[in-house]
């Protein structure tokens, strides 16, 4: 009887260092996850490399499919969406678990085609569909495209949606245009006119059934030029820069007033991706053709200084803080770290070859 009771202490003892353990394990591994992590797409691994952004080590990679271009989280941090492009012909969105960094399902978005440019806001994702020269929206809540619209414009590319998901702004590439799209409330102010010909008839003694205030997306095309790609909108929602690969110029667009503020001769030439930063004092300009960084005073509208990244810059992404900006270097298979105090490179990584799309999830 002592014997057993020895051994069944025993068991006892080791079950409890062994759960203890587990526990102990387990926190280690949650803590040793941090709060915000920087997501890289490499365009011919076809991966997605979560990213540790304090020393740029992979924490993990995860497959996604065939021609990945652009990245977004959702809000709380633990989704990945991922548009996979094929110059407009392919129709697939990826949605990875970036808790348990794995694949969660693939989303057909037919019959939009292409989707490129993609954001998070207001619990959805919205991305554009060039081969089908649209938006959508897909809501990951319910796993349905539950919205589209038509631009009419060549080569809807990259997008941009306020946190409202009221007003959504994209480049048209090919087109050369930017169209601003608001969710507007129509009022009516008055009832309708009685039928012609019956002017002796009484009107109604209340409104018509479905005759009242309705939402109506109205869209603005304003003109740019040819190859205007990359844009962003300044932190105080008032403008939107782009720059065109083409002629090299600089559109600024009142975004409220809907129309262009000016063109700038900035020859920017081979112009891929332009970012703000979150100050909204300096305006980044990503170069394919010559790997250079244009940086521009907003509020002067002057070139401030140009960087010499790599070979072909593309991706660019701003780290909320301020401190840096993050340069996905395409023909160079590494990513290039600015300092946005100097101005200067300060360290290279890699995340496979070709990468491209660079986007922050932050765990809440």
């Amino acid at each position: 009887m002592k014997y057993s009771f020895l051994r069944l202490q025993h068991f006892i003892t080791n079950g409890i260092l062994f759960i203890f353990s587990v526990c102990m394990t387990t926190v280690a591994c949650a803590q040793s996850v941090p709060k915000k992590t920087l997501l890289a797409l490499s365009k011919t691994d076809h991966m997605l490399s979560v990213i540790d952004p304090s020393d740029f080590k992979i924490l993990a990679r995860i497959p996604v499919g065939q021609d990945p271009h652009e990245v977004i989280a959702s809000a709380d941090g633990l989704t990945a969406f991922v548009t996979i492009y094929g110059g407009g012909s392919l129709h697939e969105l990826d949605v990875i678990d970036l808790a348990a960094q794995k694949p969660l399902r693939v989303v057909d978005t037919k019959p939009l085609f292409g989707p490129h440019g993609i954001s998070f806001a207001n619990g959805k994702v919205w991305f554009s569909a060039e081969g089908s020269k649209a938006v959508g929206s897909y809501n990951p809540a319910t796993n349905q495209l539950d919205w589209s619209m038509g631009t009419g414009q060549d080569r809807t590319h990259m997008i941009y949606v306020t946190d409202d998901a009221k007003r959504i702004y994209t480049t048209n590439v090919s087109s050369g245009t930017v169209s601003i799209l608001v969710d507007t409330l129509i009022q009516p102010d008055r009832m309708p006119p009685p039928p012609a010909g019956n002017t002796q008839q009484q009107p109604p003694a209340g409104p018509p059934p479905n005759f009242g205030p309705r939402t109506q997306w109205i869209h603005t095309v304003l003109p740019t030029a040819k190859g205007s790609e990359g844009f962003d909108v300044t932190p105080d929602a008032k403008e939107l820069w782009t720059a065109s690969s083409e002629d090299g110029s600089i559109t600024v667009i009142d975004v409220m007033a809907k129309k262009v503020i000016t063109k700038m001769d900035a020859k920017t030439f081979g112009a891929n991706r332009l970012k703000i930063t979150p100050d909204g004092k300096m305006a980044f300009i990503s170069s394919l053709r010559d790997g250079q960084l244009y940086i521009y005073d907003v509020a002067s509208r002057k070139e401030l200084k140009r960087i010499s990244v790599g070979h072909g810059a593309a991706g660019i992404l701003m780290d909320p803080d301020g401190t840096r900006a993050l340069v996905a270097c395409s023909a160079d298979n590494y990513v290039a770290v600015v300092d946005l105090k100097t101005l200067t490179v300060i360290t290279h990584f890699d995340v496979g070859p070709v990468p491209d799309g660079l986007a922050w999830a932050i765990h809440k």
